[in-house]
């Protein structure tokens, strides 16, 4: 038994010095065949969970970390590994928890106040977390990654001028911050300041942020090789984190009527029952109701599952609902419709080709299909705006219906929704598919 003893502590110090040295894939290695020898060690299971959380395996490195606080609640070390790989698994209320108890004997761990308002923040308690992030930087002035988020926190709470402040803080610290970068680029954007805002795109892709995405940052206010399409990885966690508050923003904020304005044309139209509809961009559901009353069967697609949930809360107002990319759902679906609509979606489209293609792909003749854009001059086919929003032509609509295939019936130009307390312009498209 003493020489497993010290077997198993030879394997312990051996896996602290791997820990040490960032060798995370050898200090697992010698934790385990340290417990081998020795198991229930609390301190070897605590070092064990901290290494798991270094690899990546929160579910592995919280079953040790359980049981290491379950031998020794005092340990906070293990208590705070734990409230880390609770976040990483998503359990945010728990994790907080953790780092609370820990903070509650030792109010000055650095590390739990950083950790916390990471908890904080993911639970959308902002100013609790703007707190926390102001201890940790009141202790650490120096610390880069804690000026990014007490940054990130203030412009979740809308005051730009003060994360603007913040963000600069952060890349004194690490001129290589990528997110910082990009985050202080938005802002800029926002600010109206697209020279300084293009510089800081151009340092976040140098610093190794997401080429594509930051391109398309870049591209707004460049106005220089537009992309084609918003990248998916930035419209569809924007929808995601927008589903639970998007009706109130859009409708009694930002006064969006584009789906009321593109219903109440069509039905203006005339008495016609729909078989089947198809709502591109469906969103939360908000021109379902509206379609209910003239069509028998109706469907609808996004590329957020978040929004797609919402809309699937309506009840009996969709007959089915997809959760992918309307381009590919039109490129793939077998089913046939008599009603295609979008409203207030191609502004994620540059590049409408693929979209027509599809939705005539879908129809039958004597479909309709309707949508709003936002408008762009008639010298060019479509631009993406410092909005991040794109605007296309009418010269350009009306070129895609009749190349398409599509009559036009008529063409509205009404407000869509309301940016900075100012109408945006919108043209509002009814298109009849043409009989062959």
């Amino acid at each position: 038994m003493a020489e497993s003893f010290e077997r198993a502590k030879t394997l312990f110090f051996e896996g602290v010095a791997h820990f040490e040295a960032g060798r995370f894939d050898g200090a697992e290695g010698s934790f385990r065949a340290s417990l081998a020898q020795v198991p229930g060690r609390d301190s070897t299971l605590g070092n064990l969970g901290a290494t798991l959380v270094k690899l990546g395996k929160a579910g592995e490195a919280l079953g040790a970390l359980e049981q290491a606080v379950a031998i020794e609640p005092g340990d906070l070390d293990a208590r705070s590994y734990q409230g880390i790989a609770l976040a990483d698994l998503g359990r945010h209320e728990e994790a907080l928890a953790c780092h609370e108890q820990v903070l509650s004997i030792d109010r000055h761990r650095v590390a739990n106040l950083f950790h916390g308002g990471m908890a904080l923040q993911a639970l959308r308690r902002h100013d609790e977390a703007l707190a926390a992030f102001a201890a940790v930087v009141g202790m650490r002035p120096d610390d880069g990654e804690a000026w990014f988020r007490h940054g990130q926190t203030l412009q979740f709470l809308e005051r730009h001028v003060e994360a603007l402040a913040s963000y600069d803080k952060a890349l004194v610290s690490d001129r290589g911050h990528a997110q910082a970068w990009s985050n202080r680029g938005g802002i800029l954007r926002d600010m109206k300041r697209l020279d300084e805002a293009a510089i800081a795109y151009e340092r976040a892709i140098a610093a190794g942020a997401d080429a594509e995405l930051n391109g398309y940052f870049l591209s707004s206010v460049r106005g220089a090789a537009t992309p084609t399409t918003a990248p998916a990885r930035y419209v569809e966690p924007l929808f995601d984190d927008y589903a639970a508050t998007f009706d109130r923003h859009l409708v009694d904020d930002l006064k969006y009527q584009a789906h009321t304005v593109l219903v109440e044309g069509l039905r203006a139209l005339g008495g016609r029952r729909y078989r089947s509809a198809l709502d591109l961009g469906c969103g939360t559901g908000l021109c379902g109701p509206l379609l209910e009353p003239i069509v028998e069967r109706l469907e609808g697609v996004d590329l957020s599952g978040r929004m797609i949930e919402r809309a699937r809360a309506l009840e009996c107002v969709y007959d089915r609902l997809v959760h992918a990319d309307i381009a590919k759902h039109l490129r793939t679906t077998d089913r046939r419709h008599d009603l295609v609509l979008a409203a207030d979606v191609f502004i994620y489209i540059g590049d409408l080709r693929s979209v027509f293609h599809g939705v005539q792909r879908v129809t039958e003749a004597g479909a309709m299909f309707c949508f709003s854009v936002e408008l762009a001059q008639d010298d060019r086919d479509f631009e993406l705006l410092p909005s991040l929003r794109y605007a296309h032509s009418e010269r350009h609509v009306r070129e895609l219906a009749t190349r398409h295939g599509f009559d036009i019936v008529q063409m509205l130009r009404r407000p869509i929704r309301e940016d900075q307390r100012q109408p945006v312009h919108g043209l509002f498209v009814y298109l009849n598919r043409r009989l062959d």
